[in-house]
Order: structure tokens, then C-alpha cells, then sequence
């Protein structure tokens, strides 16, 4: 067991202060084996953090995404350094707003118009609600996770404090089902706004059907790239697949870890931003994220990240596969594009979140940051897959006995990981048919 004298004594600080004690439910204690895992992270450097102990870990993590080249990259901080000696925040607009947007356009194939925030809750949300002004409709339909404003909560099991008014206007589909998008389209439907891919990949003619569906139903296609974008490919899932959107949103990747999101789209439709919808926020133009961004996609284009991140996701997979595959574990699979794979645990693994749990408590103990994901950047190497590997080669064969003989959850040092959502999917609801009042279809 490692020690985490500082991480408990910062967590004793944090109760009763911090509401869920986390900004981020993801890296919160409750996502990590209690007493086992640590809870506050120092510093990192490339594929591994040292926790606030000292102890030390190759992180699969990466920020929960948007590391892609690693942490404290050289020359993506070497640009946040020289901007900041310039200034962070101004009070006119910065140039880098124009390069950094002529970059997007230059990768991203719908993006005509670009505009920037911070989170990928504010772009998807932008993104709505510009779909709704343009189709002078209401309502939205959804597939995957877009964030934490009211209108996609509204089909979660955490909606408390959400008007009903405003429930009944979002309703959700099934991936790669097009009869379950078909059911929830209907004549009020302002917007499909669905992950391309998260895990599962898009059946064939999938993605095409989506677009089809959505622009016979007169609604706009908005494609969730936070996971996807300038990861699968430079112009993200849309250049990847082929399948060109009304609108996409982007945040994750792009800035190696500093604080920014992006709208893209038609020109027509993100027209509406100059006079007619509102969206604007005095951090949107912050420079240092901008700069960060700049020389990003720089490294993403001239590394070749996205091939690089494929190549080692191929290599990860086929060691996992190969494991699982000598031990004669069927109920554990290795799922999801190369760049972003993850662990399943079928029924024959008992309860899924106790099964993560073992998994994640041993992998920790040997120095391995994991929850679930093998979340990839540039700075994985040989040294650092063989590290997961290794450890995989110990662990699951542990919790093959342990699943044989019934006891995994006796073998916990600590309480589970917890449910983000108990309710993600398989809640496919026709929105409620109301008029809307004065709605001016365009």
C-alpha cells in the first residue's frame, strides 16, 4: 500500500467545504477505490503524475481527456510562457482569436464559422440553441453525454432542479438504432446532437442515416467531438467517417489541457451569433489557452498524433486481447477506437463496478492510474505499455480466481467506485407533442 498521509489531510479539509468535493465528478474519491488510490495529484511530466505523497503512476487518465500530447509538453508550454509574458486577457480582442479560428477551419470540414468558450458545456449549449433559433423549434434529441446544463440533465436520474417544462423538450436515442432516432424525431425537433463515437463504433451506414433522418425531419445534425475531435483525425470523427454535421462542438484536445472549447459550423447558421442569438463570455478570447491550442494542433499535425495514438492504441489492444485470450477470460473485453480503448466486464464478472473496483485497486498498487479507460497521448511509449501490460498479467488473472470463487468484493481494501448516472441508456422516450407557441419555423 502506498501512503497518502497529504491526500487525507487535504480531503479532511475539503469536506463540509467543497459540495461533492470534486470540480470534476470523474476525478472525484468517489471514481477511485477509496483508501487505496490517491486523491490529490502534484505534478506530472509526459505519461506519469506523482500524487501530493510523492508516490508515482503512468496515468491512462490524462485529465479525463485532454492531455493528448502528454503533460507539460515543451512546446505547447513554451507558447503558454511567451503569451503570458504578453498578457492573458485583454480589453480588445487578441489576435491569436483569428489564427486559432483559421486553424479549425483549416482541420475541421463543417467548420465554415468558429467561435470559442471554455467548457464543452457551453458549446454544446450554444450549439442548441442556435439550432433552435434557426429551426424556430424546440425540442432536442440526444445520444451520449453533452455536459451539465439544463437541457441535456433533463433525461439524467440527477435532474432535480430542472422545471418539467424543460424536461419534456429533450428525449434520447439509441447508438447505432436508427428506429429508436426515427421514433423521437417529430415536426417540433430542433436539433440531433449525438457523440459520433465514443466506444462502440458506428455500423455501417450509421452515421449517414443520422444526417438523412435529421435533415428529412427539417432539424440540424450537431456532432459532440469533446472525445473525438483532433483524436481519431486532425478534422476529428466528421473527417474520419466522412459524415459532414450542421454543427460540431470541440474542447478536450485541442489545448493540451488548458481551458477551451469551440463551436463550429455553417456559416449560415452560425450567422445568428452576430445580432440574433447571444453567446458571449469574457474569458472566450483568453490568450493563454488560445496560444496552447495554436501550438497543439501545431504538434498534433506535424507529430502525426492521431496515427501515432492509433499505433500504440493497436499495440495496447492486442496485448490486452492476448491476456485475456491465454487466461480464458470471456466476461472481460478491451472495446473502443484505438486511440481511447476501455475494459467491459460481462455478467459472468458479477457486479460491473466491483469488478472495475479490483481491477483498479491492483493496478494502482502497482503504480498504474486507471479507471476503466486507456485513454492515449503522444508521450505513451514502450516503457509505459509495458508497465499496463505487465501489471495485467498479474491482476487479471487474480480476478479470474476471484470471480471463481465469489469473493471479489471481499478482496476490496476499500468501498467501490460509485455511478456517475444510474440511469445513461436504454431510456428512449418520444418528446411530448405540445405547440409551440409563436415558434417561427425559418
Amino acid at each position: 500500500m502506498k501512503k497518502h498521509e497529504k491526500s487525507e489531510a487535504l480531503y479532511e479539509r475539503a469536506k463540509g467545504l467543497i459540495p461533492a468535493l470534486t470540480q470534476t465528478l470523474a476525478k472525484g474519491p468517489g471514481q477511485h477505490v477509496m483508501g487505496v488510490a490517491p486523491k490529490y495529484l502534484q505534478r506530472g511530466k509526459g505519461a506519469r503524475v506523482w500524487d501530493v505523497d510523492g508516490n508515482e503512476y503512468v496515468d491512462y487518465n490524462m485529465a479525463i481527456g485532454p492531455l493528448v500530447l502528454g503533460y507539460a509538453d515543451e512546446e505547447v508550454d513554451r507558447a503558454i510562457v511567451e503569451q503570458l509574458q504578453d498578457g492573458i486577457t485583454f480589453s480588445l480582442m487578441h489576435p491569436l482569436e483569428v489564427e486559432v479560428a483559421e486553424q479549425v477551419n483549416q482541420l475541421v470540414p463543417c467548420a465554415e464559422n468558429v467561435r470559442f468558450s471554455k467548457t464543452g458545456a457551453d458549446v454544446t449549449s450554444a450549439a442548441v440553441r442556435l439550432a433552435r433559433a434557426f429551426t424556430g423549434r424546440r425540442k432536442v434529441v440526444c445520444c451520449g453525454y453533452h455536459g451539465w446544463h439544463d437541457w441535456y440533465v433533463a433525461v439524467t436520474d440527477r435532474a432535480r432542479g430542472i422545471p418539467q417544462e424543460t424536461r419534456e423538450l429533450t428525449a434520447t436515442f439509441e447508438y447505432n438504432d436508427l428506429d429508436s432516432l426515427a421514433a423521437a424525431l417529430d415536426d417540433d425537433t430542433a436539433c440531433v446532437i449525438l457523440e459520433p463515437t465514443v466506444f462502440a463504433p458506428p455500423a455501417p451506414g450509421f452515421l449517414e442515416g443520422v444526417k438523412a433522418l435529421t435533415a428529412r425531419a427539417g432539424a440540424l445534425l450537431i456532432f459532440d467531438e469533446m472525445w473525438t475531435g483532433f483524436r481519431l483525425a486532425l478534422g476529428g470523427a466528421q473527417e474520419r467517417f466522412g459524415v459532414v454535421p450542421d454543427m460540431a462542438t470541440f474542447s478536450k484536445a485541442i489545448a493540451n489541457g488548458m481551458p477551451l472549447s469551440v463551436l463550429a459550423g455553417r456559416r449560415d447558421v452560425m450567422s445568428l451569433l452576430d445580432k440574433e442569438v447571444f453567446f458571449f463570455t469574457t474569458f472566450g478570447g483568453e490568450a493563454l489557452s488560445l496560444a496552447a491550442a495554436k501550438a497543439t494542433m501545431n504538434a498534433l499535425r506535424e507529430r502525426q498524433v492521431p496515427a501515432a495514438l492509433a499505433q500504440k492504441g493497436k499495440q495496447l489492444r492486442a496485448g490486452v486481447d492476448e491476456i485475456l485470450a491465454r487466461e480464458g477470460i470471456g466476461y472481460v473485453r478491451c472495446i473502443g477506437n484505438d486511440a481511447r480503448t476501455m475494459l467491459t466486464f460481462d455478467a459472468g464478472a458479477g457486479d460491473g463496478l466491483v469488478a472495475k473496483s479490483f481491477v483498479q485497486q491492483e493496478l494502482l498498487l502497482r503504480g498504474v492510474l486507471w479507471s476503466g479507460f486507456h485513454t492515449l497521448s503522444w508521450s505513451h511509449g514502450e516503457r509505459e505499455i509495458d508497465q499496463l501490460l505487465s501489471a495485467y498479467r498479474e491482476v487479471l488473472p487474480m480476478f479470474a480466481q476471484a470471480v471463481a470463487k465469489g469473493d471479489v468484493r471481499e478482496r476490496l481494501l476499500g468501498a467501490p467506485v460509485e455511478p456517475v448516472f444510474r440511469r445513461v441508456s436504454n431510456f428512449n422516450m418520444k418528446p411530448a407533442t405540445k405547440p409551440a407557441p409563436g415558434a417561427e419555423k425559418r
